[in-house]
């Protein structure tokens, strides 16, 4: 096809000598390219990882060398020695020193006599590739419904590259598998989005993705920076997410320290089957424990927004948003009123946007559902219980009016 993305938009280390960091084979989107077995012989090549000398092949990744040396790699923060959520270098979360630079694990090839360093000192400031602040009429499934159609801008949004999903019809794959950009500091992201705020004259402020969530320490320290640069009653902090590491304590950092006033949460679906297919996530126990990672987190935010005002945890200044892909290639007419049944249990008063997927990515042959299609998901959400649907069409939003 010869489109250029992986040539700009994906990062490779070396094209002449792969490391198999599998980079340009997630981030195809014509599925042009394929990891095969190299049995060309190798070098063995001395590194040291935490002062501990180790014999590992050539043409590795730095992933793959610290593996060999016994170490794990988490799905979310904190879990194993290094986390590594999206595996395409665009979220920075597996940062090591090599030879006392910061590198992206997943993506950087061992060297001989290279020494890693998998513990960051303290003073290390986290970064992650952004895409410039821009301005939205319409926001994201925690911008509130009224606000959705007024024919102006809403908020101001940047998007975060990296991602834990591996969605073949995704929707935002530029900037997901952006590996390439130049990574920002929190501080530096907070600065462009203020900025953006007062040239669009809004009191929205969101970050959405790839995945916003995959990188804790740069979103904590973001929405900290935001809230210090934008101390006034009238700033609206805005996360938007797929909701798959939004653990309760990951969430009550969000709130209570950084100051994020409205959660969007995208659980996709409700049969673990279903999101497998919409994610293309393989592994089943990774997918459901995805899925029920996001349920929970649409559970944990609904049932303590109804807390009290005098309740010092949750303040009744938290909106959420539940967003929920509709495609018939995707996703079946009665997994939409399951979807709206489990979110009714939890609160029918929540907003549920149900998103219209379009054909993009890799899914060139989706087509877009029509707006009567979308009229009827709409019907089928409303009679579960739910009060306040909104639905993405063609033609714009329609919400409960």
């Amino acid at each position: 096809m010869d489109c250029g993305f992986c040539r700009g938009t994906l990062y490779c280390p070396d094209p002449q000598a792969c490391v198999g960091c599998g980079v340009c084979v997630a981030g195809c989107p014509y599925v042009a390219r394929e990891l095969v077995p190299d049995d060309a012989p190798r070098r063995t090549i001395k590194i040291a990882v935490d002062g501990r000398a180790l014999s590992v092949p050539e043409r590795i990744t730095a992933r793959r060398a610290l593996e060999l040396a016994g170490l794990s790699f988490g799905v979310a923060w904190g879990e194993g020695d290094v986390p590594a959520p999206c595996g395409t270098g665009g979220c920075y979360s597996c940062l090591v020193l090599a030879d006392g630079r910061p590198v992206r694990a997943c993506v950087s090839p061992v060297r001989d006599g290279m020494a890693i360093q998998t513990i960051l000192p303290a003073d290390q400031v986290p970064r992650r590739v952004i895409h410039s602040p821009q301005g939205h009429a319409v926001g994201g499934k925690a911008t509130p419904w009224w606000l959705k159609g007024e024919q102006r801008y809403v908020e101001v949004a940047i998007w975060t590259a990296g991602c834990n999903l591996r969605c073949p019809q995704c929707q935002n794959y530029a900037t997901t598998y952006d590996g390439v950009g130049e990574p920002a500091t929190p501080q530096e992201a907070a600065l462009l989005v203020t900025r953006a705020r007062g040239r669009y004259g809004v009191d929205r402020m969101a970050v959405s993705g790839g995945k916003a969530t995959l990188n804790r320490p740069w979103l904590v320290g973001f929405f900290q920076a935001l809230k210090a640069l934008n101390p006034d009653p009238q700033a609206r902090l805005h996360l938007d997410s797929n909701g798959t590491l939004l653990t309760p304590d990951y969430i009550d950092e969000l709130v209570l320290e950084a100051g994020v006033t409205d959660i969007g949460v995208e659980p996709k679906a409700v049969e673990a089957a279903t999101f497998q297919r919409i994610t293309g996530v393989a592994d089943a126990a990774l997918a459901k424990r995805y899925l029920e990672t996001a349920w929970q987190a649409v559970e944990y935010v609904a049932t303590t927004l109804r807390a009290e005002p005098q309740d010092e945890a949750y303040p009744d200044r938290v909106f959420l948003g539940v967003g929920m892909p509709y495609n018939r290639e995707l996703v079946a007419l009665d997994e939409v009123e399951a979807f709206g049944r489990r979110l009714a249990g939890i609160d029918p008063q929540v907003q549920l946007c149900a998103l219209d997927y379009f054909p993009t990515f890799r899914r060139q042959d989706l087509r877009r559902p029509r707006p009567s299609e979308m009229l009827e998901v709409k019907r089928i959400l409303e009679g579960t219980g739910l009060r306040t649907v909104v639905v993405q069409t063609a033609i714009g939003h329609l919400g409960p009016r």
